[in-house]
C-alpha cells in the first residue's frame, strides 16, 4: 500500500506529542505481549511439573521441560527489552529532531549577533549566555490516541 493509499508518512512524527503518544502505545501493546508470553510460559512449567511423563527419566523430563519453556523465557526478555526501548526511542528522537536543532539554531544567531558587532566596530560587553530551558511542549492534543493525531495532522494539511 503507498503512503497516499494508506494516509501515513513518517512527517506525522514530527511533533514531539505525537511521537511520545505513539511511543507509549507501542509500549503498552508490548507489555500486553509480555504478559501474555508470561501467562503461558508459567502455565506450561505449572502443567509440566504437574504432570511429568512417566516413561521419562527425572533428566530427560528436566531437559524436555527446559527445551519447552527456555524459548518462552528468551521471548519474553527480548519483548520486555523492546518496551524498555521504547524509552529511548522518544527520547532519541526529541534529542535528534528538537533539541539539537534548536542548540544549533541559538548558536547560530549568537555568532551572527558576535558577528554584526564585530562588524560594527563594537564589541558587546561579554555577558554569559543564559542556558535555553526547555520549552514547554505545544498545548496537549484532546486525544491522546495516535491514529487521531495523524488524522488531525492530515486535516491540517489538506
Amino acid at each position: 500500500m503507498s503512503e497516499k493509499q494508506s494516509g501515513w508518512s513518517g512527517e506525522m512524527l514530527d511533533r514531539p506529542e505525537a511521537m511520545e503518544v505513539f511511543a507509549g502505545q507501542l509500549r503498552g501493546r508490548l507489555a500486553e505481549y509480555v504478559d501474555y508470553v508470561a501467562r503461558i510460559r508459567r502455565d506450561a512449567e505449572a502443567m509440566w511439573r504437574a504432570n511429568p511423563p512417566a516413561e521419562y527419566g527425572s533428566f530427560e523430563a528436566w531437559w524436555r521441560h527446559h527445551r519447552v519453556t527456555a524459548p518462552f523465557a528468551r521471548l519474553q526478555e527480548h519483548l520486555e527489552e523492546a518496551v524498555k526501548l521504547t524509552f529511548e526511542l522518544a527520547a532519541q528522537h526529541r534529542r535528534q529532531r528538537h533539541e539539537i536543532p534548536a542548540a544549533r539554531a541559538e548558536a547560530r544567531q549568537a555568532a551572527a549577533q558576535q558577528q554584526a558587532a564585530l562588524t560594527r566596530g563594537t564589541a558587546p560587553a561579554r555577558r554569559p549566555t543564559p542556558r535555553a530551558e526547555p520549552r514547554a511542549p505545544a498545548a496537549a492534543p484532546q486525544s491522546t490516541d495516535f491514529m487521531d493525531l495523524v488524522r488531525e495532522r492530515r486535516d491540517r494539511t489538506a
